[in-house]
């Protein structure tokens, strides 16, 4: 074998070596979000489609939810290592299990506002918060929206309303049949669920509690403790993949969403198309996430929220703030600076 040859070869053994590690070394995340595959899980899929979370080292499995709730739990029973919950969600567990061992830690901030909204039709007459005094309200008993209408109810000086629980398929339906007076969702989640059932946009009247008084965070990446304690690097990698994907999603959300269909054949992708769009507008790319940071919180907020959650959920023991959130792990600046330019 000449000398040339040889070191050739060498190299290539070194090569497939070095590949053959680094495939072995990729370190696998279970991850689920907080609901079923929509419009807003693209900005999770976008980066297991084009590789980021493969090149940051990370074998991602990305699974739907069916409720914040549930993900929490499911990340503290160690089933999964991340996902995507409500914060209020994620500070009611921590508050309600204060001796559970493997409590999870919010790592990232993902909706900077709670997309929750009180939403009714116009042909009630309920225009502003002060008109549900007195109303009939539907809305299933674990919906994030209903679990923190005492805090918006507080802030808005709403006197007594009444309840009404259902399944999430019929809430929409109660609404446009007139059992209800309003409900309390996910602004744009229920929006469409409307229109899906025949109800013009210009007839509905959405409420939604960041516009009246109630600065609640939304939905954030959560990790456990003991992938946080092991290994700090693989969920600083994945948020950093997640930043560059996101970032693609909100540059072009119509580009994106095909994610979203790879996963779900039958969602209707112009109606999830405008899903994705309208919780970037109102949540994700927020005139407070523009002011605050993609990603990271304001510890005066984050504790104010604490308090309201304590108050409203009636927790066993107060939310500490300083226990579910964890920032030391988020991206560079750089790799943050994500939001697409504000629309004028």
């Amino acid at each position: 074998m000449s000398k040339r040859h040889f070191i050739k070869t060498t190299a290539a053994i070194l090569a497939a070596a070095a590949f053959g590690s680094s495939a072995h070394a990729q370190t696998p995340i279970k991850f689920q979000l907080d609901w079923r595959f929509e419009g807003p899980a693209a900005l999770f899929l976008q980066s297991a489609a084009k590789g980021y979370y493969k090149a940051a080292g990370l074998d991602v499995t990305i699974d739907a939810g069916n409720g914040s709730g549930g993900t929490v739990t499911r990340v503290a029973s160690g089933t999964y290592d991340m996902g995507f919950a409500d914060v209020a969600a994620l500070m009611e567990f921590h508050a309600n299990n204060p001796d559970a061992p493997n409590k999870p830690v919010a790592v990232m901030m993902g909706y900077n506002n709670t997309p929750a909204a009180v939403l009714a039709l116009k042909k009630s007459g309920i225009t502003k918060p002060a008109d549900l005094s007195g109303k009939k309200l539907g809305a299933p008993v674990f919906d994030a929206g209903r679990k923190g209408f005492p805090v918006f109810q507080k802030a808005n000086n709403i006197g007594n309303v009444a309840w009404t629980s259902m399944d999430p398929p019929l809430r929409e339906t109660m609404l446009v049949r007139g059992d209800i007076d309003a409900i309390t969702g996910f602004s744009f989640t229920s929006l469409l669920n409307l229109e899906a059932r025949g109800v013009k946009t210009e007839d509905v009247v959405i409420l939604p509690f960041a516009d009246y008084g109630v600065k609640l965070y939304g939905n954030a990446i959560i990790a456990s403790p003991k992938l946080i304690k092991e290994n700090p690097a693989a969920v600083k990698a994945f948020l950093t993949a997640f930043a560059k994907g996101a970032k693609e999603v909100m540059a072009n959300p119509a580009a994106t969403i095909e994610t979203v269909k790879a996963r779900d054949g039958i969602i209707n992708v112009p109606l999830e198309t405008r899903r994705l769009a309208l919780a970037i507008d109102s949540v994700v790319a927020s005139p407070d996430a523009r002011k605050e940071g993609f990603g990271q919180i304001n510890p005066a907020r984050l504790s104010l929220m604490a308090s309201q959650v304590s108050d409203a959920y009636g927790t066993k023991t107060r939310v500490d703030p300083a226990a579910i959130w964890n920032g030391t792990m988020l991206p560079s600046a750089a790799d943050l600076n994500v939001l697409p330019p504000a629309k004028k």
